[in-house]
Protein backbone atom coordinates (compact mmCIF):
# COMPACT_ATOMS: atom_id res chain seq x y z
CA UNK A 1 0.00 0.00 0.00
CA UNK A 2 1.15 3.66 -0.94
CA UNK A 3 1.95 5.97 1.86
CA UNK A 4 -0.59 8.78 1.78
CA UNK A 5 -0.31 11.61 -0.60
CA UNK A 6 -0.60 13.99 2.08
CA UNK A 7 1.87 12.69 4.52
CA UNK A 8 5.01 15.16 5.37
CA UNK A 9 8.11 13.81 3.98
CA UNK A 10 10.39 11.94 5.72
CA UNK A 11 13.20 11.76 3.24
CA UNK A 12 13.41 14.84 1.01
CA UNK A 13 16.21 15.54 -1.52
CA UNK A 14 16.70 18.82 -3.46
CA UNK A 15 19.12 20.22 -6.43
CA UNK A 16 21.21 17.10 -5.21
CA UNK A 17 24.62 17.78 -7.60
CA UNK A 18 27.83 15.61 -6.69
CA UNK A 19 30.84 16.03 -9.05
CA UNK A 20 34.18 14.18 -9.05
CA UNK A 21 36.46 16.30 -10.83
CA UNK A 22 34.92 17.30 -14.11
CA UNK A 23 32.32 14.35 -14.00
CA UNK A 24 29.11 14.74 -12.97
CA UNK A 25 27.94 11.75 -10.97
CA UNK A 26 24.44 13.26 -9.81
CA UNK A 27 22.99 16.32 -11.40
CA UNK A 28 20.68 18.33 -9.94
CA UNK A 29 18.13 15.55 -8.46
CA UNK A 30 14.64 16.21 -6.59
CA UNK A 31 12.73 13.59 -4.88
CA UNK A 32 10.63 13.03 -1.86
CA UNK A 33 10.03 10.00 0.09
CA UNK A 34 6.74 9.47 2.25
CA UNK A 35 6.93 7.92 5.64
CA UNK A 36 5.64 4.01 5.11
CA UNK A 37 6.73 4.47 1.50
CA UNK A 38 8.90 1.79 -0.52
CA UNK A 39 10.52 4.22 -3.42
CA UNK A 40 12.70 2.41 -5.84
CA UNK A 41 15.69 3.88 -7.84
CA UNK A 42 16.75 2.54 -11.04
CA UNK A 43 18.66 3.57 -14.08
CA UNK A 44 21.57 1.99 -16.51
CA UNK A 45 24.82 1.30 -14.86
CA UNK A 46 26.74 4.57 -14.01
CA UNK A 47 23.54 6.67 -14.16
CA UNK A 48 23.83 7.79 -10.32
CA UNK A 49 22.07 5.83 -8.43
CA UNK A 50 25.04 4.58 -5.79
CA UNK A 51 26.18 7.80 -5.50
CA UNK A 52 23.04 9.20 -3.93
CA UNK A 53 23.11 6.18 -1.77
CA UNK A 54 26.63 7.75 -0.49
CA UNK A 55 25.10 11.25 -0.73
CA UNK A 56 22.07 9.38 1.90
CA UNK A 57 24.34 7.57 4.12
CA UNK A 58 27.20 10.08 4.54
CA UNK A 59 29.76 8.55 2.63
CA UNK A 60 30.04 11.68 0.04
CA UNK A 61 29.54 14.91 0.46
CA UNK A 62 27.80 16.09 -2.21
CA UNK A 63 28.92 19.90 -3.66
CA UNK A 64 25.22 21.21 -3.95
CA UNK A 65 21.74 20.63 -3.03
CA UNK A 66 20.17 19.56 0.29
CA UNK A 67 19.41 16.49 2.24
CA UNK A 68 16.48 16.59 4.66
CA UNK A 69 15.80 13.72 7.18
CA UNK A 70 12.52 14.43 9.29
CA UNK A 71 13.69 17.69 8.99
CA UNK A 72 17.26 17.29 10.11
CA UNK A 73 19.91 18.46 7.62
CA UNK A 74 22.00 15.58 6.22
CA UNK A 75 24.80 17.20 4.82
CA UNK A 76 28.38 17.33 6.26
CA UNK A 77 27.02 14.43 8.84
CA UNK A 78 29.57 11.75 9.18
CA UNK A 79 28.16 8.04 8.70
CA UNK A 80 27.82 7.64 12.17
CA UNK A 81 25.78 10.65 12.52
CA UNK A 82 23.73 9.24 10.03
CA UNK A 83 23.23 6.20 11.15
CA UNK A 84 22.58 7.44 14.56
CA UNK A 85 19.40 9.71 13.00
CA UNK A 86 18.01 6.11 12.04
CA UNK A 87 19.47 5.63 8.47
CA UNK A 88 20.71 2.08 7.86
CA UNK A 89 21.89 0.38 4.66
CA UNK A 90 22.60 -2.86 2.78
CA UNK A 91 25.54 -2.80 0.32
CA UNK A 92 25.86 -3.96 -3.49
CA UNK A 93 28.92 -6.46 -2.56
CA UNK A 94 28.28 -7.84 0.61
CA UNK A 95 30.18 -6.46 4.10
CA UNK A 96 29.77 -8.93 6.59
CA UNK A 97 32.06 -10.50 8.73
CA UNK A 98 32.77 -13.81 7.52
CA UNK A 99 34.82 -15.16 10.23
CA UNK A 100 31.91 -14.62 12.68
CA UNK A 101 28.34 -16.06 13.56
CA UNK A 102 25.23 -15.10 11.61
CA UNK A 103 24.34 -13.68 15.43
CA UNK A 104 27.50 -12.12 15.79
CA UNK A 105 27.07 -10.12 12.55
CA UNK A 106 23.80 -9.21 13.61
CA UNK A 107 24.66 -8.11 17.50
CA UNK A 108 26.96 -5.81 15.58
CA UNK A 109 24.33 -3.81 14.38
CA UNK A 110 23.33 -3.17 17.41
CA UNK A 111 26.73 -1.56 18.27
CA UNK A 112 24.96 2.66 17.89
CA UNK A 113 22.60 1.49 20.91
CA UNK A 114 25.46 0.61 23.00
CA UNK A 115 25.12 3.94 26.00
CA UNK A 116 27.75 2.18 28.56
CA UNK A 117 31.32 3.00 29.00
CA UNK A 118 34.31 0.20 29.08
CA UNK A 119 34.41 -0.40 32.37
CA UNK A 120 30.64 -1.64 32.92
CA UNK A 121 31.13 -3.49 30.05
CA UNK A 122 34.32 -5.15 31.76
CA UNK A 123 32.02 -6.15 34.63
CA UNK A 124 29.01 -7.06 32.80
CA UNK A 125 26.49 -5.82 35.52
CA UNK A 126 24.20 -3.00 36.03
CA UNK A 127 23.16 -0.80 32.65
CA UNK A 128 25.50 -2.83 30.63
CA UNK A 129 23.88 -6.48 31.17
CA UNK A 130 20.61 -4.69 30.76
CA UNK A 131 21.12 -3.02 27.67
CA UNK A 132 23.06 -6.60 26.38
CA UNK A 133 19.68 -8.53 27.39
CA UNK A 134 17.82 -5.99 25.36
CA UNK A 135 20.05 -6.21 21.81
CA UNK A 136 19.96 -10.15 21.93
CA UNK A 137 15.97 -9.54 22.08
CA UNK A 138 16.03 -7.40 19.17
CA UNK A 139 18.20 -9.58 17.39
CA UNK A 140 16.71 -12.79 18.30
CA UNK A 141 13.78 -11.16 16.92
CA UNK A 142 15.73 -10.81 13.87
CA UNK A 143 16.49 -14.18 13.36
CA UNK A 144 12.97 -15.18 13.27
CA UNK A 145 11.61 -12.18 11.06
CA UNK A 146 13.73 -13.39 8.43
CA UNK A 147 13.62 -17.37 9.22
CA UNK A 148 17.39 -17.78 9.87
CA UNK A 149 16.76 -20.04 13.10
CA UNK A 150 19.05 -22.64 12.17
CA UNK A 151 22.09 -20.55 10.48
CA UNK A 152 22.20 -18.63 13.53
CA UNK A 153 25.05 -20.14 14.76
CA UNK A 154 26.71 -20.99 11.70
CA UNK A 155 30.13 -18.83 10.05
CA UNK A 156 28.81 -16.43 7.95
CA UNK A 157 31.89 -17.37 5.49
CA UNK A 158 30.17 -20.89 5.40
CA UNK A 159 26.76 -19.55 4.11
CA UNK A 160 25.32 -19.94 0.15
CA UNK A 161 25.03 -16.05 -1.15
CA UNK A 162 20.91 -15.73 -0.53
CA UNK A 163 21.60 -16.62 2.92
CA UNK A 164 24.25 -14.19 3.36
CA UNK A 165 22.46 -11.00 1.62
CA UNK A 166 19.53 -11.95 3.83
CA UNK A 167 22.00 -12.09 6.89
CA UNK A 168 23.07 -8.48 5.56
CA UNK A 169 19.28 -7.54 5.67
CA UNK A 170 19.60 -8.61 8.95
CA UNK A 171 22.45 -6.28 10.30
CA UNK A 172 20.34 -3.17 9.10
CA UNK A 173 17.23 -4.00 10.67
CA UNK A 174 19.33 -4.15 14.08
CA UNK A 175 19.52 -0.88 13.98
CA UNK A 176 16.00 -0.17 14.07
CA UNK A 177 16.02 2.32 11.23
CA UNK A 178 13.26 4.50 10.27
CA UNK A 179 14.78 4.74 6.72
CA UNK A 180 16.56 1.55 4.73
CA UNK A 181 18.64 1.81 1.82
CA UNK A 182 18.70 -0.92 0.17
CA UNK A 183 21.64 -1.52 -2.56
CA UNK A 184 20.36 -4.09 -5.04
CA UNK A 185 19.22 -6.26 -2.84
CA UNK A 186 18.81 -9.27 -4.86
CA UNK A 187 21.53 -8.96 -7.41
CA UNK A 188 23.06 -12.39 -8.52
CA UNK A 189 20.08 -14.54 -6.46
CA UNK A 190 18.13 -17.00 -7.91
CA UNK A 191 14.27 -16.84 -8.90
CA UNK A 192 13.28 -18.72 -5.49
CA UNK A 193 15.75 -16.44 -3.24
CA UNK A 194 14.64 -13.11 -5.18
CA UNK A 195 10.81 -14.41 -4.53
CA UNK A 196 11.94 -14.52 -0.67
CA UNK A 197 13.71 -11.54 -0.31
CA UNK A 198 10.61 -9.60 -2.33
CA UNK A 199 8.54 -11.40 0.44
CA UNK A 200 10.87 -9.84 3.57
CA UNK A 201 11.42 -6.33 1.92
CA UNK A 202 7.15 -6.16 2.02
CA UNK A 203 6.97 -7.59 5.36
CA UNK A 204 9.41 -4.94 6.33
CA UNK A 205 7.02 -2.11 5.21
CA UNK A 206 3.97 -3.90 6.76
CA UNK A 207 5.10 -5.24 9.77
CA UNK A 208 7.63 -3.38 10.92
CA UNK A 209 6.94 -0.32 8.89
CA UNK A 210 10.07 1.52 7.58
CA UNK A 211 10.37 3.45 5.08
CA UNK A 212 12.39 2.15 1.93
CA UNK A 213 14.39 3.43 -0.83
CA UNK A 214 15.47 0.64 -3.03
CA UNK A 215 18.21 0.63 -5.74
CA UNK A 216 17.52 -2.50 -8.39
CA UNK A 217 17.57 -3.78 -11.54
CA UNK A 218 15.65 -6.38 -11.58
CA UNK A 219 13.08 -4.75 -13.28
CA UNK A 220 9.91 -7.11 -12.90
CA UNK A 221 10.96 -7.16 -8.45
CA UNK A 222 10.67 -3.02 -8.94
CA UNK A 223 7.55 -2.78 -11.21
CA UNK A 224 5.77 -5.60 -8.47
CA UNK A 225 6.50 -3.99 -5.35
CA UNK A 226 7.74 -0.20 -5.46
CA UNK A 227 5.22 2.13 -4.70
CA UNK A 228 7.48 4.80 -6.87
CA UNK A 229 9.94 4.59 -9.08
CA UNK A 230 13.19 7.17 -9.69
CA UNK A 231 14.77 6.66 -13.33
CA UNK A 232 18.52 8.51 -13.14
CA UNK A 233 20.15 8.75 -16.88
CA UNK A 234 23.61 10.27 -16.71
CA UNK A 235 23.22 11.20 -13.19
CA UNK A 236 19.97 13.39 -14.07
CA UNK A 237 16.31 12.37 -13.38
CA UNK A 238 14.37 11.16 -16.61
CA UNK A 239 11.08 10.08 -14.80
CA UNK A 240 9.41 9.81 -11.26
CA UNK A 241 6.27 8.32 -10.92
CA UNK A 242 4.10 5.23 -10.01
CA UNK A 243 5.50 1.94 -11.80
CA UNK A 244 3.04 1.46 -14.64
CA UNK A 245 3.54 5.17 -16.06
CA UNK A 246 7.26 4.87 -15.31
CA UNK A 247 7.51 1.56 -17.79
CA UNK A 248 5.07 3.77 -20.66
CA UNK A 249 7.49 6.63 -20.29
CA UNK A 250 9.17 7.26 -23.50
CA UNK A 251 11.90 8.34 -22.07
CA UNK A 252 12.87 5.60 -19.82
CA UNK A 253 12.07 2.87 -23.01
CA UNK A 254 14.87 4.70 -24.95
CA UNK A 255 17.43 5.41 -21.89
CA UNK A 256 17.17 2.36 -19.83
CA UNK A 257 14.24 -0.30 -20.60
CA UNK A 258 14.23 -0.60 -24.00
CA UNK A 259 11.38 -0.71 -26.74
CA UNK A 260 9.36 -4.32 -26.26
CA UNK A 261 9.68 -7.16 -28.96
Amino acid sequence: MSAPATARPLLEVSGLTLRFGGMTAVDAVDFAVAPGELFAIIGPNGAGKTSIFNCLSGVYRPQQGSIRFDGEDLRGRRPDAVARLGIARTFQNIELFENLTVLDNLMLGRHQHLDYGPLAGLVYAGKARRAELTNRRVVEEIIDFLEIESIRRSLVGMLPYGLKKRVELGRALAMEPRLLLLDEPVAGMNLEETEDMARFILDIRTELGVTMVMVEHDMGLVMDIADRVLVLDFGQRIALGEPAGVQRDPAVIEAYLGAPP
